[in-house]
């Protein structure tokens, strides 16, 4: 096919205004966007608990703060750690980029656990809660990579394929859209429709775990792996390998929570036959 025929990338400007020294960017924009919409959400299903708004705001804040931390170590520590050994004001200079979702998700996970105590539940409870809400979020800062042209995928000759500005003039996977329809939209409708039924403790954050890991999985065979690091002897990328954990760990989680059969009791109508 013809390098004409494929979609070239619009120019896009990172920024989307500025007021004085302050720039407003899409990135940082999808992901306020993404918080907005969890909390509007999170608010829908209080009543269903016994927690108040203040809990709940609190819990989305410090879930959210846990978000950029993690995002910011993990990717220092998984993706840059030579670079960290080397100069380890690294770390701080979050304005050069770089976020993992992998720490990302350890830093919500000490959030959560640091919550449970302070709203008298357990780290599951809170964790059954919140896990149908991070798709939102996924899929929001998905979108922010698509239009920040970065995280592209692999060279393919697919008839949607994109010629990516920087990643030269080959046609590339959007990989970023693959993510954002299966890590976005896909895994919130499964956990929105599997939760709206009462679960044992531990399930729906178990399947949030199970289906990131392997909606992930599947979409590094289409990102273009990292340039410093590559695909690793057996073939798979850091990301994938980061997902195996995830994967096992959730599938765990779900076999341990229906063998217990344990119901999350945080839930108000939890013991009632749903319609």
């Amino acid at each position: 096919m013809a390098e004409s025929s494929y979609f070239v990338f619009p120019n896009i400007d990172p920024i989307i205004f500025s007021i004085g020294p302050l720039s407003v960017r899409w990135y940082g924009m999808m992901y306020l966007v993404g918080f907005i919409a969890a909390y509007m959400l999170a608010q829908k299903r209080l009543s269903q608990t016994t927690w108040t708004r203040e809990q709940l705001s609190d819990l989305l804040f410090w879930g959210f703060v846990g978000v950029i931390l993690g995002g910011r170590i993990g990717y220092v520590l998984f993706y840059q750690f030579n670079m960290f050994i080397e100069d380890p004001t690294y770390l701080f200079r979050i304005w050069t980029g770089g976020m993992s979702f992998h720490g990302g998700l350890l830093g919500v996970l000490v959030a959560l656990a640091w919550q449970a105590k302070r709203m008298n539940a357990t780290f599951l409870q809170i964790g059954d809660f919140v896990a149908p809400l991070v798709p939102i979020g996924l899929g929001a800062g998905r979108i922010g990579n698509f239009l920040n042209a970065e995280l592209w995928g692999r060279t393919t000759d697919v008839p949607w394929a994109i010629i990516f500005p920087g990643a030269g003039e080959h046609p590339r996977h959007p990989s970023q859209l693959y993510e954002f329809a299966l890590e976005g939209v896909l895994l919130f409708i499964i956990l929105w429709l599997y939760s709206a039924r009462p679960r044992p403790t531990g399930a729906v954050g178990g399947l949030f775990l199970l289906g990131y890991g392997c909606f992930r999985f599947i979409v590094e065979y289409f990102r273009e792996p990292d340039q410093h690091i590559g695909l690793y002897s057996v073939g798979l990328s850091q990301g994938q390998l980061l997902c195996i954990p995830m994967i096992m760990l959730g599938a765990g989680l779900m076999v341990w929570a229906y063998l217990r059969k344990s119901p999350e009791p945080t839930i108000k109508n939890s013991d009632k036959k749903s319609a």
